[in-house]
This record gives structure tokens, sequence and C-alpha cells, in this order.
């Protein structure tokens, strides 16, 4: 969702009148989109913030933007403790940072706008976007779940479903320019529902738009996935097969604690069920290393989930306090050292499950949508397969946007190597 906003915020700039630049030492004004779920992240923005202390302090005419979710959780303390930010912006109300930003010039003070009694920013804003081949649409914003570790509902607000109609317009409006691979997202995107279409409704129209060859969607909830949704994947072909589907916890004392709303065995019936009928999906997931009260059985019964659930890839977070939530209230607290341990852990057995899944793909066919020249040689190509697996490969700068044939002759944890098949 933050790439998305940011599209829009470089729109909303560009329409004003701005020139973009990435990089900061050319910048008259430097915006920060920022992120909240992880302490990680807010140290990086605090970091950041001070770095141009002393340029706002030199350059009069310098000026410093903060938005998005650290913004909306820490508004005021963003003012007092950096000056120097000309405007703190909500989550709700970055639709109207250029007129905020003019509007703190003319009146030479710090302007915050965080309010929440207003719908969320809508798809028919102007965009910037990254690139042609890949497109964001948000079919909701919000969150209501107000799981225990968890700040986004407190900085995204409720759940706001956009209208069908308005969702599929800007999808095929994408597509007139030249968006091949579409994502829906949503904070918990199963839980769209507007004007009596449910996301598995939303998700068959916009897997029927000309021009867009993958959909792609996320956030899911387990707790949320009904079988009219597995449904509407099996029987979309353009529906990518790959899904993110965070566990968190292997342990059922853990998933209670953290309100996550279903058991393991709860998971592991839904994820059977997905690969029984979308055959050779690719599940990937998140998980939190150190809990609150996370006992070592408790960390076992995680380990457990992944030799035996096997998913194709893992996110792994330290856990982090985040101020307001209820977890951050419990005890008792994991010690760092432990949290880094366990971190370790989980990382080394799902980087062994990901060499063994890429290691079996050796001297098979894929699908590839090639999306440009890797970066770290220029002699190759890069791209992904539906399943979302990475893949490097040689071949001119003409296959870019298109979708190609890879016979895969090497693999290494992370990456599929091949060549085009001619």
């Amino acid at each position: 969702m933050n790439e998305l906003d940011s599209e829009t915020i470089a729109g909303l700039f560009e329409q004003d009148g701005w020139a973009l630049t990435d990089l900061e030492r050319e910048a008259d004004f430097v915006v920060f989109n920022t992120c909240a779920v992880r302490q990680h992240a807010e140290d990086r923005v605090w970091g950041a913030l001070f770095a141009l202390k002393e340029r706002a302090a030199r350059e009069p005419g310098f000026g410093v933007a903060v938005c998005g979710c650290m913004a909306q959780a820490r508004a005021a303390e963003i003012a007092r403790r950096c000056p120097w930010v000309r405007v703190v912006c909500g989550t709700r109300s970055f639709d109207r940072l250029p007129a905020l930003v003019a509007e703190a010039e003319r009146e030479g003070r710090t302007l915050i706008d965080v309010a929440t009694d207003r719908e969320p920013p809508h798809g028919s804003l102007p965009r910037r976007r990254g690139g042609r081949l890949k497109g964001f649409v948000a079919a909701m914003r919000g969150c209501g779940a107000y799981c225990a570790y968890c700040i986004v509902p407190y900085v995204r607000g409720g759940e706001v479903s956009r209208p069908p109609g308005e969702v599929v317009a800007e999808v095929k409006r994408l597509a007139r320019d030249g968006c091949r691979e579409l994502m829906l997202l949503g904070q918990n995107v199963n839980r769209y529902s507007s004007e009596r279409v449910s996301f598995a409704g939303l998700l068959r129209r916009v897997g029927a738009v000309e021009g867009i060859l993958r959909v792609r969607f996320m956030t899911s909830h387990p707790r949320d996935f009904p079988e009219e949704l597995i449904d509407a994947m099996a029987e979309t072909p353009r529906v990518c097969p790959h899904l993110h589907l965070p566990l968190q916890s292997g342990s059922d004392r853990i998933l209670s604690l953290m309100n996550r709303g279903y058991t393991i065995a709860h998971y592991r019936i839904l994820v059977e069920r997905l690969r029984e009928r979308v055959p050779g999906i690719a599940v990937t997931t998140d998980l939190i290393a150190g809990f609150p009260g996370e006992t070592e059985e408790d960390f076992r019964d995680t380990l457990q989930a992944l030799e035996e659930i096997r998913f194709d890839d893992a996110f792994v977070f330290k856990y982090s306090d985040r101020e307001g939530t209820r977890a951050a209230r419990m005890g008792p607290k994991v010690p760092p050292e432990e949290i880094r341990r366990r971190h370790a852990a989980i990382l080394r057995l799902q980087g062994t499950i990901n060499a063994e899944k890429h290691a079996s793909a050796a001297g098979t066919e894929v699908e590839v949508l090639v999306e440009g020249v890797s970066r770290r040689n220029p002699n190759r190509l890069f791209g992904r397969t539906a399943e979302n697996r990475r893949v490097v490969f040689a071949g001119g700068r003409g296959l870019t946007e298109r979708l190609v044939r890879v016979i895969i002759t090497d693999t290494t944890p992370i990456t599929l190597i091949g060549d085009v098949r001619g």
C-alpha cells in the first residue's frame, strides 16, 4: 500500500508543477512516506530527519514533509522533535499534501493534518508510476482485525471498500497505459465488500479486464478466506497461483494471544485446500519471532509448522513493541538476544526449504513476465513466474514486458537461472 501511496503523492506534486528527483541534494523539498509497522522502520525515519537538520537551518527555502503511518501515529512528537519539518500529514490526508506545503510556506509554521473523519484518498488521483508493466489498485483501505501486535488499525482507520465499478475502471485505465500485471491491495483485502460484491466477485471482474495478463492480491487474513475466494482463484485464469498468507506463529497459544482468530489446524486445512484447487500454487507467509510470552515450546511449534507446510518463502520479523497495541502491554518479554536467535533459526530453516524447492525446478520450463535488465549483470534479463519466483536469463532488451518461456538450468535459494526457449 505504501508504494501505491508514494506513486500518488508523486503524481500530486507533479500535477502541482513540481519537478521530481530521487536525489536529496537536488531537492528543494523532501517528502518521507513512512511506515510504522516495525520499530526499525521508525528508527530509520528519525535518523533521516535528523540528518536534514543542518541543511534546513542553512537553507531557509528548504522544506520537509512527513506523511503516512508514522506521521499519523506520532504527529505531535515529529513536530516537537523536528521543528524544521513543515508538514505532518496522515494516512487519510496525503491527497492534500501539495496544498498543505503551500499553506505552510505562506504561514511560516508547521502544519499537521492527521484527521481520520474523511474518506481515504481514492484511485482517480494522479499517479506517477514507477514503470508501466506493473500496477497497484487499492480495493479497500483500513483494517478492523486488531491483531494484538499491529498498529495498522490505529493509523489506517477502519475498513472502507471502494465501489466495484470504480475499481474496475481504474484497472482498465492502467491496462490502457500498458500495465500487464496488477496487484489488488488492502490491509485485509479478503474483507472487501461493496454493492453486494465480495472480494471473490471483484477478483473475477478484474480478471476479465482485457490487456491485464496477471492478477495478484494482498494481504489476506487466514480467518477471512471463504471457499468462494478459492473458487475464484481456481476458475479465473489470469489470477496468479501465488498467495501471501501470513501465519505469524505455529503455536495455537500464541495465535490466541495475538488475536489472530484461527488455529494452526485451520491454517493447514486452508493451505491444503488451496493446493488441491490451485495446482502448483506458491504460498508465502509472515512470521514473528519473540512475541511476548513465547516459550521455547511455542517457538518449536513454529519450526514444526514450517517443516510441515513448506512455504515457498517467508518474511520473518523480530517482534518489537508498538505503542498503543495490546501486545505492548503483554509480558513476559522475550529477551532481545533470544529473539535474535529464534529469528535466525527460522531464517535458516526457511532458507533450506527455499533451496530445496528451487533445486526441484531445475530442468523445468516456466513462463516469465520479463521486467527488465538485471542489476547485477547487464547482459541478463530478469522477470517473475506466475508463482512469483524470480528468474534471471540471457536475452535482448526487446523481450522486456513480454511473456517468454525459460528452461531452468541452475538455481540458488532465491533465484532461478535459465535460457529462453529457442
